[in-house]
């Protein structure tokens, strides 16, 4: 269970590499097993490497476990946030209306016909230079949410300088905005409304309260934001690595733009057609692992397989573990889209969780992505997209 207090948490966030598990989980599944007992969080926890068990843990959600995050994340959330929320049914109302409204606006060919001009206005920034550090570019989006960001896995000291208390206070500034423009749209009602999100959260009035809706609000930015940067940064950088495939997914969206006239937008009848497209993108969910693990407790003694989970103990679910088990996908460390061809992988690979918690926005994220995609590839040739470890190297060169 490791030191008193701490646990084994350092050897648990030990960086590595995406597509490893690092030397953590592979020492302990090595040792016992790949469902085993530790003291992780300043609780006892059980850690599943298991594809079973993690499917079982997600689909008894509010039956035999729930959502259990470590107080940085309450804190920096708030207790309104679909994710923290445990009572089944108010989980079930905000779910329904965050789904409702990211169904909504996804489906509308005004929202594809922003998202195509952002597309667009972003490769036009970006004329001119030699080198692009895209990781950057994805991350450099608003400074709230990178101090927001920060302060999840942080130690819950609240001092003026501790990460933490820099990404709470970030939570509130964020917060302040978003009840700003509530308010400011309340009190508009004669003029016509802009038919966004913050519309139609407000039509939800008799159903939510306003601190309700902040937090609606707030968990759409936050997804959009952080997973959606993350996972841009994560295709350049697998596509770099794999001249068959970037080539591959480059003739696919050259087919698409031949069959549109010059300067016409995407729509959704073209992202249907992106289905390699679509497989780079699994494939890269698969690698990159955005999400590793998500954090459960057993609301009540569990036995599944011969295991027993007691009441109380955290429960974490190691999405990426699965992901990169061998005797699931063969060579898991390869970049391999062509893998998906195969509908069982589908069934092998949980990056957006599952159960009554499966991320609202997946296709969105998805859509996103493959739009920004299409562009990336007709705007710019492969050789210049490089990769992290090839920026790296010209660094250590230069320097040395």
């Amino acid at each position: 269970m490791g030191f008193p207090f701490v646990g084994e948490a350092f050897g648990f966030f030990t960086p590595h590499k995406s597509f490893s598990i690092g030397n953590f989980l592979q020492q302990r599944c090595s040792r016992y097993g790949k469902v085993f007992k530790s003291y992780i969080f300043g609780s006892p926890t059980i850690i599943s490497c298991d594809l079973e068990l993690n499917k079982f843990i997600l689909q008894k959600e509010g039956k035999l476990f729930q959502s259990s995050y470590p107080k940085p994340i309450r804190d920096i959330l708030g207790n309104h946030s679909l994710m923290i929320v445990t009572d089944v049914e108010r989980h079930k109302k905000l779910r329904r209306i965050e789904v409702g409204l990211i169904n909504k606006f996804s489906s509308t060919s005004n929202f594809l016909c922003e998202i195509d001009k952002l597309c667009v206005s972003l490769m036009e920034s970006w004329r001119g230079n030699q080198l692009i550090l895209f990781s950057k570019q994805a991350k450099q989006l608003l400074q709230d949410f990178l101090t927001f960001m920060e302060g999840f896995v942080s130690i819950p000291i609240n001092l003026p300088w501790t990460p933490y208390a820099k990404a709470v206070k970030a939570r509130r500034r964020i917060s302040s905005t978003l009840k700003q423009i509530l308010n400011e749209r309340k009190n508009r009602k004669d003029v016509q409304g802009k038919g966004d999100p913050f519309d139609e959260i407000l039509m939800k009035e008799d159903l939510i309260s306003d601190v309700e809706k902040v937090s609606i609000l707030l968990d759409l930015l936050l997804a959009g934001y952080e997973t959606t940067s993350g996972l841009l940064s994560l295709l350049v950088y697998f596509l770099a690595q794999s001249p068959q495939a970037l080539q591959t997914l480059k003739d696919e969206h050259l087919a698409i733009r031949r069959n549109k006239k010059e300067g016409e937008p995407l729509n959704w009848e073209d992202y249907k057609q992106m289905e390699f497209t679509t497989m780079v993108i699994n494939e890269t969910l698969r690698c990159g692992n955005l999400v590793k693990f998500v954090h459960r407790e057993a609301i009540k003694d569990v036995k599944f397989k011969g295991y027993h989970i007691p009441a109380g103990w955290k429960v974490l679910p190691i999405l990426s573990a699965v992901h990169l088990e061998p005797s699931l996908h063969e060579n898991p460390s390869e970049f391999n889209p062509w893998r998906w061809t195969d509908p069982a992988t589908s069934k092998n690979v949980v990056p957006f969780g599952g159960g009554s918690r499966l991320c609202p926005g997946s296709e969105l994220g998805k859509l996103e992505a493959s739009f920004f995609l299409h562009y990336l590839l007709l705007n710019y040739r492969s050789r210049k997209i490089v990769s992290a470890a090839a920026i790296h190297r010209q660094e250590v060169s230069a320097s040395a």
